[in-house]
């Protein structure tokens, strides 16, 4: 069968049986009118749309992701304790962020399915990179703390608004509301 319109209708009907959309015989019988008599065996099985990715892939990518989460948690967990290590992390997380920022574009620009995850990682490491400056070299200063944080959200916010990404807008703008409410609570 060289006519791709028989194919497609033909894995249509295949799909209809397997899936118990039609009853059997009324398949049987399209099928041996679409076929005119001859074998179906030679079409292609239809894909059904959970196994459009490989399940190799899909674990890999999985074990990327989980990874990733736990290199960044480990990171985060000696950066916050260990205080000698303090510049040199600093300039590690940095260049994490901007790494994972890069790979997040990327992907986005690919559609990819990860990329809203290598954003929130990529955010994070900035945020938490942001306030162990603040509270290594301004301890004790709320302002720079104040300014630092206001500073993270309207990135967020303007990334969100730039990048259409609903998550880093409502982020961004929660984040600043409550700064502005936590300043106004505090002059009372």
């Amino acid at each position: 069968m060289t006519n791709p319109r028989k194919k497609i209708i033909l894995n249509e009907i295949l799909f209809w049986k397997q899936n118990k959309l039609l009853p059997e015989h009324y398949c049987d019988f399209l099928a041996a009118l679409y076929t005119e008599g001859a074998d179906i065996e030679e079409l292609e099985p239809v894909q059904h749309p959970k196994q459009a990715i490989l399940p190799s892939e899909k674990r890999r990518m999985v074990l990327l992701v989980v990874g990733l989460c736990i290199a960044i948690m480990a990171v985060l967990v000696i950066y916050f304790t260990i205080k000698s290590l303090t510049l040199i992390l600093t300039v590690a997380v940095g260049i994490g962020a901007c790494m994972l920022f890069i790979t997040a574009w990327q992907m986005a620009r690919n559609k990819h399915l990860l990329a809203p995850i290598f954003h929130l990682l990529a955010a994070i490491l900035l945020f938490s990179m942001s306030i162990r400056i603040c509270t290594t070299y301004f301890s004790g200063n709320n302002i720079v703390l104040f300014c630092l944080i206001a500073a993270n959200c309207m990135i967020w916010l303007w990334s969100g608004i730039k990048m259409k990404l609903f998550y880093f807008t409502i982020s961004g703008a929660l984040g600043l509301l409550a700064l502005i409410g936590y300043y106004i609570i505090s002059l009372s």
